[in-house]
């Protein structure tokens, strides 16, 4: 049997890295789908009437940036993830597996939101104009959902290192 200088668990990495990717996974799975699904109303919609389709480019930007939510944690959580530098116990692993969950999981709720009242929205403004601020506040309470899991994440993530007293 080898010696080793690391003194945490060593199965801790693991969670934390699968907590990164799961950010980053889920965060980007909302972003594909709002995309792809606001991007096929869009589409529907320009054959109707060309000239709104640059305004209603709205919710394929707003679904785009979930993605960006799930890098930021992904980000955070892999810098975290160190065993030769300080101890890495099985709680930190657990709290940035629950950061890059929560982060990711309110993403792709996010991005599911984000594409349908995209969809729908954009083919009901090119019929009704009116609609199109009533269609921007729904988008934006569907991104606040995923802005709700960053900041969970990422006072999850910053709860490692707090497992024993070093």
């Amino acid at each position: 049997m080898s010696s080793t200088t690391f003194s945490g668990d060593e199965t801790a990495p693991f969670f934390g890295f699968l907590g990164a990717a799961a950010a980053l996974v889920f965060s980007c799975m909302g972003a594909a789908y709002g995309t792809a699904k606001s991007g096929v109303g869009v589409a529907s919609m320009g054959v109707m009437r060309p000239e709104l389709v640059m305004k209603s480019i709205v919710p394929v930007v707003m679904a785009g940036v979930l993605g960006i939510y799930g890098l930021i944690i992904a980000v955070i959580i892999s810098t975290g993830i160190n065993p030769k530098a300080k101890p890495y116990y099985l709680f930190d692993g657990y709290a940035h597996l629950s950061s890059g969950l929560a982060c990711g999981l309110a993403g792709l709720s996010a991005g599911m939101a984000i594409g349908i009242v995209g969809d729908a929205g954009v083919r009901a403004n090119a019929q009704q104009p009116k609609l199109f601020v009533g269609m921007i506040l729904i988008l934006i309470f569907a991104e606040a959902l995923a802005l709700y899991g960053l900041i969970v994440g990422i006072i999850l993530s910053s709860r490692s290192g707090q497992s024993r007293a070093d």
